[in-house]
């Protein structure tokens, strides 16, 4: 009965438009009084769930994707990425998917992602004919893969919730990053060839060369810090902070676009986005620890066993289960309160955590463009000064494309699974 409670309690606030850190913490707090819990059980799970030091590496990735935005080195990042595919049909949308997959590699964030590459490349995009609706839904879908390719802020809290290797997670996030923005990329040159968005004029080799030259400092970042923590010189949280000094020094020093006096709302502004995200955290703690202790990991395998012992129908309910949270949910509360049930079932099923992983962040990843709280349709909407309603008929084909690589991910695990296992011979 005390599950139930919780869940009804829980969606009770939602429907009272209480905002859903809030509305977890409300929630938990009601059935900790309901059992007759002490309530300094409260602030104990609440501290507890946040007093993580891989938990710091959040707040500096955060940190490290503003300073980049206001570095320069976001803009770097869209000129190479030009120069690279802009002749090709539907050559911006190209871009917009590329130099999102490259600032992925760097922020870790998809909302920073959409935020940095959107306010560049979609006026570029209109201003050269295309549809504001689908240049608006391409940057968007284009900014899931902040969440997927690594470093990536999600991967860093499934870790945390379930003690699963980081490093294996950011291994194996790298394969199915890139194939859903290639993917992506096909699509746009489909929609393109049909509503003849041509391309831009060709650049020479020597041109790709000087833009890749402007560049190399900016495309060196991700190197420094997946390559730092694959080689073991430092933990993710560690790259974190290395990727926040990397950006500092880069955008005043040598490229001279971040202003000293840019520094405090740099800051401020990541240490909110950051505090937003903690609370949720701390608060999906103690929601988790409520479940874990009324048996509800347990009673979910037993229901799931009861229904099928085969893998394959698992992973396709999980799916199912996963497109409707993330459609309601944020990715992070979300993951702090289902990881810790659903992986031990997994593993019961034979499924690799880190591969279950990877399916569950590619799942919320979609959610950020899924109505009705897509957070990337509402960051491009303030980005482009742009109605909703506009986004829903290309974001609908992005949708599609993301089911038909979550479906692929889910039922070939050796597409995650190849680096992590490469990598531990």
């Amino acid at each position: 009965m005390g599950p139930i409670l919780l869940f009804v309690s829980f969606f009770l606030f939602l429907l009272l438009s209480v905002p859903v850190a809030i509305s977890i913490g409300l929630s938990s707090a009601f059935m900790v009084f309901m059992d007759g819990t002490p309530p300094t059980v409260i602030i104990q799970r609440l501290f507890t769930t946040i007093d993580s030091f891989t938990l710091l590496a959040v707040p500096f990735f955060i940190l490290a994707g503003g300073l980049m935005e206001k570095g320069g080195i976001s803009k770097r990042i869209v000129d190479f990425s030009y120069s690279l595919v802009s002749s090709m049909t539907g050559g911006l949308g190209m871009v917009s998917v590329l130099a999102c997959m490259f600032f992925a590699s760097i922020s870790g964030s998809g909302v920073a992602t959409v935020a940095a590459i959107g306010t560049i490349m979609i006026p570029a995009m209109v201003a050269k004919g295309y549809d504001k609706g689908f240049a608006s839904s391409t940057v968007a879908a284009s900014g899931e893969l902040g969440v997927v390719i690594p470093p990536s802020i999600p991967l860093i809290l499934f870790g945390v919730a379930t003690g699963v290797s980081i490093k294996d997670l950011f291994f194996a996030g790298i394969i199915p990053g890139v194939m859903i923005g290639f993917t992506f990329m096909i699509l746009v040159y489909v929609v393109s060839k049909i509503n003849n968005y041509s391309g831009e004029r060709s650049y020479s080799w020597k041109e790709k060369l000087v833009s890749f030259k402007d560049a190399i400092l900016a495309l060196l970042m991700p190197f420094i810090i997946l390559g730092g923590i694959y080689s073991g010189y430092f933990t993710p949280t560690e790259s974190a902070v290395v990727a926040c000094v990397y950006a500092l020094i880069i955008g005043l020093f040598v490229y001279k676009e971040l202003k000293w006096k840019e520094l405090p709302k740099v800051f401020y502004e990541a240490a909110l986005t950051s505090s937003v995200i903690l609370v949720i955290i701390a608060m999906a703690g103690l929601f988790g620890w409520i479940l874990t202790s009324d048996g509800v990991p347990q009673a979910v395998a037993t229901w799931f066993s009861g229904i099928s012992n085969n893998p394959i129908i698992f992973l396709l309910i999980i799916n199912l289960l996963l497109f409707i949270v993330g459609m309601f949910f944020d990715s992070g509360a979300a993951i702090l309160i289902l990881a810790p049930i659903l992986v031990p079932v997994a593993i019961s099923y034979g499924i690799d955590p880190v591969h279950f992983g990877i399916v569950m962040i590619v799942n919320l990843a979609m959610g950020m463009i899924t109505p009705p709280f897509g957070v990337n349709l509402f960051m491009v909407s303030q980005v482009a000064n742009i109605r909703m309603e506009q986004l829903l008929k290309y974001s609908a084909l992005f949708i599609g494309v993301m089911i038909a690589n979550i479906l692929i991910l889910s039922y070939i695990p050796s597409i995650s699974m190849w680096l992590p296992e490469l990598f531990s011979k």
